[in-house]
């Protein structure tokens, strides 16, 4: 919870635009149980992407 609160504020040091990041990234306000839902589900699909990229990159080569 809290490691979420921490790395979602350090976007809003972005000028302009940061505060909306943050607001986008946490679904409301706050850091609540959506936003906890949300970063699970990146950190689950992340990976699958991530290799998808690499394997089309290898087979562009």
């Amino acid at each position: 919870f809290w490691g979420a609160t921490v790395i979602t504020n350090l976007m809003s040091a972005i000028p302009m635009i940061g505060n909306e990041i943050v607001t986008w990234l946490w679904g409301g306000f706050s850091v609540n149980n959506a936003t906890l839902n949300r970063f699970y589900s990146l950190h689950f699909i992340l990976p699958f992407i991530i290799l998808m990229m690499i394997l089309i990159h290898l087979m562009t080569l």
